[in-house]
């Protein structure tokens, strides 16, 4: 098959979890017709309630095999499930002709299936959220206004940063609190961090050992880099006349994180898999998110390019936001960056085949540009 199946206008949502909000409620608004798919019925109608979306979306029983049985060509699945079962579902959308879209990070399992999807006209639409998701559109926004000032073939340095974070709006003395399992955040603190600093490759065994402070808005925060983020600079596309000093994706924390954690790092320092399990149910118990909590989602891209001038190029964007009695700073975050990218599923604007939020600063622009319509809030400085 050539080009793309045309869209039907079906949207199904697959779960409703932490980061469903908004987003979902903006595709109720402008798609042809939306399902909500639950572990049962009554728990998608329960959902849809507290969304306040009853009767602007179908509640849906996700049952073996009834996804795959109601899907057909040109609808859009919209993944909320843990990573690990975007394949499953990516590879029945490839059987029906439907398009695919997540917040998640384009994993192997995934880019198996981008060929077969490619050929088979479907759209994959990945890292599409908050973090992967509006740091890319911030990250590929600022390369697009450098490379627009400098040139493609000028030769410079560059630095990018990259950090995000979810945090309690009100910190307490543990700085942080758990509204989910801990143990994927104490398993990335374990997870080295591959990073460039001063023009050289860095890893960092323990990565809250190279946190450092960091100035945003008036506010300290400290941050610290996460994962791998050598990568990143291929999926970006910097001119290859530019020269990176310092790349790094990492984590954002409240001022005294660093000091509050002191217990928790000498147990990942020393316990084994069992004992950091053990440890995850502790801090959950001991530091659980309530009802009465709110969290907020600060996330920052800066990017300076020096080409020797005296006077570097610098950009930044700033995301701060607090979530509400209706709506957390992560379901808004995550879920309206989401919905704008099926929208582009659903309008013919993305092409067969894999995605990642925006990959270029053309659509970036365009991407945030819907998003500020949508509500998003978040602050551009340029330099130079």
């Amino acid at each position: 098959m050539t080009g793309r199946v045309p869209a039907s206008g079906t949207v199904h949502w697959i779960g409703a979890g932490l980061s469903t909000g908004s987003g979902l409620a903006g595709l109720c608004r402008t798609a042809g017709r939306v399902l909500l798919w639950h572990r049962t019925e009554d728990r998608a109608a329960e959902a849809l309630a507290g969304l306040g979306l009853t009767g602007l979306a179908e509640p849906r029983a996700l049952a073996p095999g009834a996804l795959g049985a109601a899907l057909e060509p040109g609808d859009a699945v919209v993944s909320m499930l843990p990573a690990p079962e975007h394949a499953g579902l990516l590879a029945a959308c490839v059987r029906a002709g439907a398009h695919f879209a997540c917040s998640s990070y384009a994993s192997p399992e995934l880019l198996a299936h981008a060929e077969a999807a490619r050929a088979a006209g479907v759209v994959v639409l990945t890292e599409s959220g908050l973090d992967p998701g509006i740091d890319h559109l911030f990250a590929h926004s600022l390369i697009g206004r450098a490379r627009a000032r400098i040139g493609e073939h000028t030769p410079a340095a560059y630095r990018l940063h990259s950090y995000c974070g979810g945090v309690p709006a009100v910190p307490d003395d543990f700085r942080y609190r758990f509204s989910w399992a801990p143990l994927g955040v104490l398993n990335a603190l374990r997870t080295p961090a591959r990073y460039l600093e001063d023009g050289a490759e860095v890893t960092a065994g323990r990565p809250w050992e190279a946190t450092r402070p960091l100035r945003l808005g008036g506010e300290t925060f400290e941050a610290y880099p996460n994962r791998d983020s050598v990568p990143f600079l291929a999926q970006y596309g910097l001119p290859a006349a530019w020269t990176p000093r310092t790349f790094v994706r990492g984590t954002l924390r409240p001022d005294g994180w660093l000091r509050a954690w002191q217990p928790v790092f000498r147990e990942l320092t020393a316990g084994d898999d069992e004992r950091i399990a053990a440890l995850a149910r502790e801090l959950a118990a001991a530091h659980p998110a309530t009802e009465a909590d709110r969290d907020r989602v600060v996330l920052s891209v800066s990017l300076e390019v020096d080409t020797g001038g005296g006077r570097p190029w610098t950009g930044a964007y700033l995301l701060d936001t607090t979530g509400d009695a209706e709506e957390s700073a992560m379901a808004r975050s995550v879920s309206r960056p989401l919905a704008v990218g099926v929208r582009h599923i659903l309008d013919g604007s993305l092409p067969a085949g894999l995605h990642r939020a925006a990959g270029t600063g053309r659509r970036a622009d365009r991407w945030l540009t819907e998003l500020a319509g949508e509500g998003m809030e978040f602050s551009l400085v340029l330099g130079q």
